[in-house]
């Protein structure tokens, strides 16, 4: 077993203000960390995280049905195996490829457009609350065929239930706060479930109301929980990567100089982003029997967070990995939102995230057209950069200065 060091935890402040300087310790000290607040295992090094991720005998998601079930209203894919995580994950994927994806980008430009002209004269915008929250919600509505007009209320249930998933320890009142979202979010969606299941539509909804796994159409409980499921997986990697690829490129000007040159290279910046600082920093699962990984032994039933974070900058995984590269040699950037990606931002194997592929669209059409309008962008006067979250992590805020191009009100809306 682990070696307790009393001295540090990840669960303290000093750890949440900055854990990437704390990730090279952890990965030669004590690359598996024993908290015995919560008696969890947490894991650094890269070669351990993939190995965790992919060994599916070994390593199994049970503890989501504790830590992500009772808010997702039902089993989310990532609990599912064999033919019916195959089946389900499918119909899911086919609702952001082909002419389904087409018609998303559509959205999505006329979504981004919507929201970023009302501060184009200004100069000004708060990347996070402005623009990229409701761009996230607002996008994954259309995506669903539910009413954009109803984004507000939709992302107020959906922090809840992220927060349910992502906090490490909630109180009684938190605890019952993400709950009581989960539970209003099911009752919105049981009428539209309903009316799909009438007169369906071209949207995801409606596709999941139509399938059917081994001849047997999904109840309603599964089609809530998978609703919730993509609701996640396509918000929340997508807000907090837009920010972070502009956090680094307004940081490493010559960088951004090189894409608005060579818009080609916008993909591998994302690319870089979600490596450097992955959105999502912690992947739980439950070890099924008694373990050694590292010389330490996790014994059976153990809760193991895999730290993505610190996964993403090991040396032994990537050359220079604390520096900020868009043209690193080493990131395979055409297999990076795919399953064989060589950063596991979006996890890996069977249960890699099921929108990965749509929030690399997503991200990338969202910023090849901020590039060109937000000219100049620069921090605001007197803003200071913090992040937060230790199970998702991103900025709270990043309110930016620029100066609009000529015409550039009009280039929004088209």
């Amino acid at each position: 077993m682990p070696t307790v060091n009393p001295r540090f935890s990840v669960l303290s402040e000093d750890f949440a203000a900055d854990p990437y300087r704390h990730f090279a310790r952890l990965r030669e000290q004590a690359p598996v960390h024993y908290e015995p607040a919560i008696d969890s295992y947490f894991l650094s090094r890269y070669q351990d995280v993939q190995r965790t991720l992919t060994d599916h005998e070994t390593f199994t998601t049970e503890t989501l049905q504790v830590r992500a079930e009772p808010v997702m209203r039902g089993p989310v894919l990532a609990q599912m195996t064999g033919a019916e995580h195959t089946a389900k994950r499918k119909i899911v994927v086919r609702g952001f490829t082909g002419q389904a994806l087409r018609d998303q980008i559509r959205a999505i430009r006329a979504n981004a457009a919507d929201l970023i002209a009302p501060f184009l004269p200004r100069g000004r915008v708060d990347l996070v609350t402005d623009f990229g929250r409701p761009l996230a919600v607002r996008v994954t509505l259309d995506v669903l065929g539910l009413d954009r007009e109803d984004w507000q209320q939709v992302a107020v249930w959906h922090r809840g239930v992220a927060e349910f998933i992502t906090s490490i320890t909630l109180t009684h009142e938190r605890r019952r706060h993400c709950l009581d979202c989960a539970e209003q979010l099911e009752a919105y969606l049981t009428p539209v479930i309903e009316q799909r299941r009438r007169r369906p539509g071209e949207d995801l909804i409606s596709k999941l109301c139509t399938a059917d796994f081994d001849g047997v159409a999904m109840s309603d409980r599964d089609v809530t929980a998978l609703i919730i499921n993509v609701l996640a997986a396509a918000t929340e990697p997508a807000d907090k990567t837009l920010a972070l690829l502009f956090k680094h490129l307004i940081d490493h000007p010559e960088q951004m100089a090189q894409i608005r040159e060579d818009p080609a290279l916008l993909t591998a910046a994302i690319a870089e982003t979600l490596r450097y600082t992955p959105p999502v920093q912690l992947v739980p699962r439950q070890a099924e029997r008694d373990t050694v990984i590292a010389g330490s032994t996790v014994p059976a039933g153990a809760t193991v967070f895999c730290m993505i974070g610190a996964a993403n900058r090991d040396p032994d995984a990537f050359a220079a990995p604390d520096t900020f590269d868009i043209r690193r040699p080493d990131l395979a950037t055409a297999r990076s939102f795919t399953a064989a990606a060589q950063h596991l931002a979006f996890g890996t194997g069977l249960h890699q995230c099921v929108g990965a592929a749509f929030a690399r669209t997503e991200i990338e059409t969202v910023a090849a057209m901020l590039l060109p309008l937000l000219d100049g962008i620069r921090y605001a006067s007197g803003f200071r950069y913090e992040e937060t979250g230790l199970y998702t992590r991103g900025p709270d805020s990043l309110r930016v200065d620029f100066t609009p191009a000529r015409g550039t009100p009009a280039l929004a809306r088209h």
